[in-house]
């Protein structure tokens, strides 16, 4: 699954813009639980700033256009179906720290929204994370 985003994400000019730079595919990825408060400020790539904010905007909206699972794994679990990627700032640079969003700006941001919504959200979510 990794790998086949990976992938697909290799020709997206934002996606290259941001990290077409690093090996991906040799970074570790890892499956880690990340609490609610780590998503508030969390960035994502340069080239597609804003773009979080822009989805907490309108949560409901957001999920609505997905399958009807969506709405109801959100509704039933207060998280997404399917993990984002995020990536530990320090293999962007030796100034950066903490985690950024590679893949998911979507589901980060119904995430933000919804807490800010007062709808419910899960303390914890499920992500992809790669480090070093």
């Amino acid at each position: 699954m990794l790998r086949d985003f990976l992938f697909d994400h290799g020709d997206h000019g934002p996606f290259v813009d941001d990290y077409g730079h690093l090996e991906l595919s040799a970074i570790t990825w890892t499956l880690e639980t990340i609490p609610t408060a780590d998503f508030h400020t969390m960035p994502t790539g340069e080239s597609e700033a804003g773009l979080i904010e822009h989805f907490a905007q309108h949560p409901i909206h957001w999920v609505t256009v997905r399958p009807p699972q969506v709405g109801r794994h959100w509704e039933d679990h207060g998280t997404w179906l399917r993990p984002p990627l995020l990536i530990d700032r320090r293999l962007l640079g030796p100034s950066d720290s903490g985690l950024q969003v590679v893949e998911g700006r979507t589901r980060v941001g119904v995430l933000r929204g919804r807490q800010r919504e007062g709808l419910y959200v899960a303390s914890h979510h499920r992500a992809w994370v790669g480090r070093s």
